[in-house]
């Protein structure tokens, strides 16, 4: 057999294992792993990965690029925010599509597809974002599936933008996934508490400045709207993803779903594992910081990475939705016009490996779930995707784990003048990057191509 490349001498690590060997790659796909593979009937290209970690691409099932939010257009597009997931070693991203009011989800798909496609530099899947509940889109959630989306997003906020769903069209969207295999994804915050203290506190707003949106966000807000969906899902033996958790109170009733049955799974993201909401005090940058659900306090912190260590918490992703100074800017001193969301794709691996593995609150086997198999299993991605196995995408990163930088935001691809993780110490950026085959980072340096990621569909059914 001809192979196209052989990455040898290399550590692979999967949830499982970690050993010694060579991998050869045929095109897209793995082809061979072992003991001193020979490149066949001609010469091919090699990589040397002594004395490194070679580990299957990771993918994050949470980003919003150019997404129309708060009169402007998030930072990272297509093609910046695909280039810094490559940076960061993503090879895979899973973004939103917003249903079409007027023609249905399958329109905002198409919509969205447009706009992503021919620009990706690395894979990517979309969930479909519900904000009309009827039986018509009932009904059409079949259609989605069958295209290769068995994942839909409602939000329990944002009445204000029209994407708000009640109770009613939760707990019927739950009781459809019971029926075909699709999973919910919740955005899970109480709407009308919460606007009951933003408006309380914004005569403070001078006063108070970015540390507004803390009080106007307590635990409450998100426990609350936890509580509800995870009732809602196992009163309907529906599947619920939980996104972006972001407090211990919703970590400790997310284990109390999962124990008592519910076919309920979340993510958590950087911004809660590495920060605090001591970031919001800070009178001149505080505001940059302001995401939704905010960043919290140091025992929400503790609290969610004791989540991930015992497996109720099964990933990790961004949120990604960057914008930039100027854009956060537009707040003008009023905390509940700031545009929510960081930038974040590109320090994901870091800072899951600085912070999960090399402060052993993990080994490096369950840093390959959170960031790639288990993401992989959750949203039907798997066994394509996610693992090193023969017939596999080749998407692959290769690190050192004996390099470390600091970030600095004019080092990232990511297309924002500013970084959350601004100065902080990291180990896990890749040397190579791989996706389907295709090295598009060498030395930390992108050399990919705009357009070269594609539409990856998935699978309904996905459990860890």
């Amino acid at each position: 057999m001809k192979y196209d490349l052989i990455i040898r001498n290399g550590t692979l690590v999967t949830p499982t294992d970690m050993f010694h060997a060579d991998i050869a790659i045929q095109g897209e796909h793995i082809a061979s792993i072992g003991e001193c593979i020979a490149c066949g009937e001609s010469p091919c290209e090699e990589i040397n990965a002594q004395g490194k970690y070679v580990m299957p691409g990771g993918i994050d099932v949470h980003v919003h690029l150019q997404l129309p939010f708060c009169g402007t257009v998030s930072a990272d597009d297509f093609v910046t925010g695909t280039r810094a997931a490559a940076c960061g070693g993503v090879t895979t991203v899973i973004d939103y599509a917003m249903q079409d009011k007027e023609n249905g989800l399958m329109a905002g798909i198409r919509n969205r597809m447009k706009e992503a496609d021919g620009r990706v530099c690395v894979d990517y899947s979309l969930h479909g974002i519900i904000t009309k509940w009827n039986d018509s889109i009932k009904n059409e959630m079949e259609e989605v599936i069958a295209f290769g989306i068995p994942t839909f997003k409602m939000f329990m906020i944002y009445e204000s933008e029209g994407w708000q769903s009640d109770d009613a069209a939760l707990f019927g969207a739950l009781e459809a996934t019971a029926e075909n295999g699709s999973r919910i994804c919740v955005h899970a915050e109480s709407d009308k508490v919460m606007n009951v203290l933003i408006r309380r506190y914004l005569g403070q707003a001078a006063e108070l400045g970015a540390w507004g949106h803390v009080l106007s966000r307590p635990n409450f807000i998100e426990a609350e709207a936890v509580q509800r969906a995870i009732t809602w899902a196992g009163a309907t033996g529906g599947r619920l993803y939980i996104v972006h958790m972001s407090t211990g109170e919703a970590a400790e009733i997310l284990h109390q779903g999962r124990h008592s049955g519910v076919n309920v799974y979340a993510e958590t993201c950087p911004q809660y594992l590495l920060l605090t909401d001591e970031v919001f005090k800070d009178k001149e940058r505080g505001h940059l910081y302001a995401t939704c659900p905010q960043i919290k306090k140091k025992a929400d912190q503790e609290r969610l990475w004791r989540g991930l260590v015992e497996q109720d918490l099964s990933i990790v992703s961004t949120d990604t939705c960057t914008f930039n100074t100027q854009q956060k800017a537009m707040w003008k001193g009023n905390f509940s016009k700031i545009p929510y969301g960081l930038p974040g794709v590109e320090t994901l691996l870091p800072s899951v490996y600085t912070y999960g593995v090399l402060q052993k609150r993990f080994d490096l086997n369950y840093f390959v779930s959170l960031i790639s198999a288990n993401p992989a299993k959750l949203m039907g991605l798997y066994p394509q995707k996610g693992t090193l196995a023969i017939g596999s995408d080749a998407d692959i990163i290769i690190v050192d784990p004996r390099k470390t930088r600091f970030v600095d935001y004019k080092d990232l691809q990511t297309n924002c003048d500013w970084s959350p993780y601004q100065g902080m110490e990291m180990a896990g950026f890749p040397d190579i990057t791989i996706c389907r085959g295709k090295p598009i980072v060498r030395e930390g340096k992108f050399i990919g191509k705009e357009g070269y990621g594609k539409f990856i569909k998935r699978r309904p059914g996905g459990e860890i």
